[in-house]
């Protein structure tokens, strides 16, 4: 398995058809200073946040309210939720990565459990 890196690359969503795909952008953090920032003192994001690994996350001092999705090793999604602020998430014994965006943008772009994403850094494909 490659090394996961702070960075930006695309986040991939194909329906359960395979007809579809979905690019989204995304930013990762990798690094213990980039985890424990996330999307804090922000008031939106375009696109996505990997956080990894990770296995739960919290929304105090957050603008905005956000989905959350919990991958698996092999990058499957094993739940989605909402979270308004200054809420805190149960643990997800399964989950080794995050992924957040704002809310109602993953039951758009199809994101729910069950679902295997792609990931690809901006200088190659991780996972």
């Amino acid at each position: 398995m490659a090394r996961w890196r702070n960075g930006t690359g695309t986040l991939t969503i194909t329906d359960p058809e395979g007809e579809r795909e979905t690019g989204i952008p995304l930013r990762i953090a990798a690094s213990y200073r980039h985890r424990s920032r996330g999307l804090l003192g922000q008031d939106g994001i375009d696109g996505a946040l990997l956080i990894t690994p990770c296995g739960s996350v919290h929304s105090f001092r957050m603008r905005f309210t956000i989905d959350v999705a919990y991958l698996d090793r092999k990058l499957n999604v094993v739940a989605v939720h909402t979270m308004k602020p200054g809420r805190l998430g149960l643990p997800r014994l399964r989950a080794r990565h995050v992924i957040e965006s704002e809310a109602g943008a993953m039951a758009k772009w199809g994101l729910r459990p069950g679902v295997r994403v792609g990931i690809t850094q901006s200088d190659g494909p991780l996972g």
